[in-house]
């Protein structure tokens, strides 16, 4: 199972895209509604390591299931 980055929680610091394995971690095009950037989780690539949380300083930011309607997955 894959993991989730809550597209509205995501404030952009990006540490999850440096530490994941397998570069699963992509930067979403424009702005979220907190005027922030942010990335998804290509759920196909993910390996469920779990280092995405691991590393997140935003609480609740990345989810350890996958949850699409909470993600946008633009490139």
């Amino acid at each position: 199972m894959s993991h989730t980055i809550v597209t509205e929680k995501c404030i952009g610091v990006a540490e999850c895209v440096n530490a994941c394995p397998v570069s699963c971690i992509h930067k979403g095009k424009g702005e979220n509604n907190m005027k922030k950037d942010w990335y998804w989780i290509d759920f196909a690539a993910c390996i469920d390591c779990s280092i995405c949380l691991q590393v997140c300083p935003t609480e609740g930011a990345i989810l350890d299931k996958e949850e699409p309607n909470l993600q946008r997955q633009l490139t």
